[in-house]
């Protein structure tokens, strides 16, 4: 009802920002210079990472001690579900991260193009590989100034494929594998995923791997949170706040 049309309201905000500039109020002109921000993960995106956090936390914690169970509790066991309460939180996190990850991979197709820098990974361009270096340096303190990136950095592109989602599709191919067994045969997981026992060799293969990929995530994790706070205080963009409402704001307005 009689709203101003978007390109109007837009070239509007554009007039605005342009007289702070050349006011006589030179701090006035930074900030607005310094307000840049650009809109990267949707909200099913950021639901999904939020999502997958909680999952991944439930299963590390509950998949350890399915590996190393609790001493004995006393009284009679009829008294005592402690491990299958711990079992059942452990396949429940499994299916919600499993559906998140299916979603996920949907969105790729979907969202917009940096839902996609987590799948597709330009292995074969040698700029890429050039900013993999960079980041690399930049991580070892050899760089005095980091680079700009809307979406991923080329390194944090690079780990997100290999650890996480090579990593994720491993764990829930093994995860399902062996919950097939107390299904059992002819069961809808022993169909999907029975085959991947006898392919690695049998059933104790399949928990040495998989809870060997237990801690490649956990230090994957490590790694990440540290990674997200520190790129958050000395990159020149942000990152945490960026999962949370899903603009990414840089704090500069120099050139990469």
């Amino acid at each position: 009802m009689g709203g101003k049309p978007t390109h109007l309201l837009s070239r509007m905000e554009e007039d605005m920002s342009e007289q702070m500039i050349e006011s006589n109020k030179p701090e006035e002109a930074e900030k607005v210079r310094r307000q840049t921000a650009v809109y990267v993960y949707e909200a099913p995106l950021r639901l999904w990472h939020w999502v997958t956090v909680l999952s991944i936390l439930v299963l590390c914690l509950t998949g350890y001690f399915i590996g190393a169970p609790l001493p004995t509790q006393p009284g009679e066991a009829i008294d005592n579900y402690l491990m299958g309460y711990i079992r059942f939180a452990h396949f429940a996190a499994g299916y919600v991260v499993t559906i998140a990850f299916i979603g996920r991979v949907y969105w790729a197709f979907v969202g917009n193009h940096h839902a996609r820098e987590l799948f597709v990974v330009p292995f074969f361009k040698k700029s890429w590989w050039a900013g993999v270096i960079h980041e690399l340096r930049w991580y070892f303190f050899l760089e005095k100034t980091p680079k700009k990136y809307i979406g991923h950095n080329p390194l944090g592109q690079m780990a997100m494929f290999t650890l996480f989602v090579l990593g994720m599709i491993f764990m829930i191919f093994t995860g399902f594998a062996l919950y097939s067994e107390g299904l059992g045969v002819g069961s809808w997981a022993d169909t999907l995923f029975g085959w991947v026992i006898p392919l690695m060799g049998q059933s104790q293969d399949v928990h040495t791997w998989h809870r060997l990929g237990m801690w490649l995530i956990i230090v994957f994790i490590m790694t990440h949170v540290y990674v997200a706070i520190r790129e958050d205080i000395m990159s020149r963009q942000s990152l945490i706040s960026t999962m949370v409402g899903g603009w990414r704001m840089f704090k500069d307005d120099k050139p990469d």
